[in-house]
């Protein structure tokens, strides 16, 4: 039979290629063979509806590329030093050091350096796989905003009492206002159907009130921590006073715990109480020196901040990837191997994009958490201040609720633990949760949402 010309049975390997997916490289001993791999499914847009935004993480993409290639990499430059019995190890390594050599004792050195480089090999495809499909993967959020009551500079209010989801009584429900951090997107609070907070919330016949802080504007830019809080939070409590015609209950999560306790201490008599959830304190608690590592990061992005006005996204991601170089890696490596049409994939991806639209930070802001809260330890040390008075957690005067996830690797459990042992009859909690995960996962309802809103409906009871 003759052959097809060479064009002809290229067109029909690429047509070929479009109905299987593409495909992944798996190694397994010396043989090398070729596995369909589960491509995301295409949903086609909608008639006039603009191609989606392109996806740009994880950001930053080659910080998290190099870490992964230099740990990978140093595995397999290390095998000769380990082999000879030249590698110094630390003392406290010592017994784990000595268990490892007598395990790798009977082990033939050549088909282990084959082995070690087919891993790496597998996972450098893995983790470009992840990425791909990530990139390529057709959820998009799509969750309309609940109306706003209150709007000024680039901050609004927005109350999920008016959400159509939301419980008929939540309108007119006591109030809680959500005070999320400057450093990342508000929505984590309202993450998708079946994983917002603040919609469960209103479901329950509470009227949650969500102060979104939106990008930096031009005024902004220039705001200090006392600016947020006297131009910004403070004016949104009077808006919701106004609209509710109640003392609401403050909620802060991370950072915005942080700024959810200054009013609390300067307006105790406009709150009906205050609940934090993985809210930092002690900022020289954890492993690592992360105080060290704030203030050399601070003189190396001041220059940058000169020019810009605000610390950009990408250089506050590289902070939070210092935490853990290697958690993106894990991450996406293990998302390739995920069914595309799985719940697991669609939660993986909607995560992801919240932790790619991050917000700058504006300068000034920058400075005073790198170098005063991190730098100094401020907050600790009764030395932070608003309006000149300083934030002295002693002072509190409202109830509190502390919730303090086990597992959270953002803000270490003795950091957190440092402010609610300072509130005065402060309750705390302990979820087993991580950071994210204590309010968007599925364990969620569970082990925080229903806590936290019995906790919420006591309170605001008493009022």
């Amino acid at each position: 039979m003759a052959k097809a010309p060479p064009k002809a049975r290229a067109k029909t390997r690429a047509k070929t290629r479009e109905k299987t997916g593409p495909k992944t490289r798996i190694e397994t001993g010396s043989k090398t063979r070729a596995k369909p791999r589960a491509s995301a499914p295409r949903v086609p847009p909608a008639a006039g509806a603009a191609p989606p935004k392109p996806r740009l993480g994880p950001r930053p993409l080659p910080l998290h590329l190099g870490a992964a290639a230099m740990f990978w990499n140093s595995s397999r430059a290390v095998w000769p030093l380990l082999r000879s019995g030249s590698l110094s190890w630390r003392a406290e390594l010592g017994p784990n050091a000595a268990a490892l050599q007598n395990r790798l004792a009977s082990v033939d050195p050549e088909a282990f350096e084959a082995a070690v480089a087919r891993e790496l090999k597998h996972r450098a495809l893995a983790l470009a796989d992840g990425i791909l499909r990530y990139r390529r993967y057709p959820y998009r959020r799509d969750l309309a905003d609940p109306p706003a009551l209150w709007r000024r500079g680039s901050a609004r209010l927005l109350d999920y009492g008016a959400a159509p989801e939301a419980a008929a009584a939540a309108a007119a429900g006591p109030p809680v206002l959500f005070v999320p951090s400057l450093v990342n997107r508000a929505y984590i609070l309202d993450l998708g159907a079946g994983r917002s907070l603040l919609r469960w919330l209103a479901g329950q016949g509470l009227r949650p009130l969500l102060l979104d802080w939106g990008r930096p504007d031009a005024e902004e830019r220039g705001f200090t921590l006392t600016d947020y809080i006297l131009r910004r939070l403070e004016p949104a409590l009077d808006a919701a006073l106004a609209a509710c015609g109640r003392r609401p209950v403050l909620v802060g999560y991370c950072m915005g715990g942080n700024l959810a306790l200054a009013p609390a201490l300067r307006r105790p008599d406009d709150v009906a109480g205050l609940a934090l959830m993985a809210t930092p304190w002690n900022f020289h608690a954890g492993p690592g020196c992360p105080g060290r590592l704030a203030q050399a990061s601070l003189s190396v992005l001041e220059p940058v901040m000169q020019v810009l006005g605000e610390l950009p996204v990408d250089a506050l991601q590289a902070l939070f990837a210092a935490l853990d170089p290697q958690l993106v890696p894990r991450k996406f490596v293990a998302f390739a191997g995920l069914a595309a049409d799985s719940p697991a994939a669609a939660a993986f991806v909607a995560l992801e994009d919240w932790l790619n639209d991050g917000v700058p930070l504006a300068a000034p802001v920058a400075r005073e958490c790198l170098g005063e809260w991190y730098g100094a330890n401020t907050p600790k040390r009764d030395l932070w201040c608003i309006d000149g008075r300083p934030m002295r957690p002693a002072d509190l005067a409202v109830p509190s609720l502390h919730l303090i996830p086990e597992r959270d690797r953002i803000v270490p459990p003795d950091s957190a633990l440092a402010l609610a042992t300072a509130c005065p009859g402060a309750e705390i909690a302990r979820p087993h949760a991580g950071h994210i995960g204590m309010v968007a996962s599925a364990g969620a309802p569970a082990r925080v949402w229903t806590p936290l809103a019995a906790w919420l409906a006591a309170r605001l009871a008493a009022t």
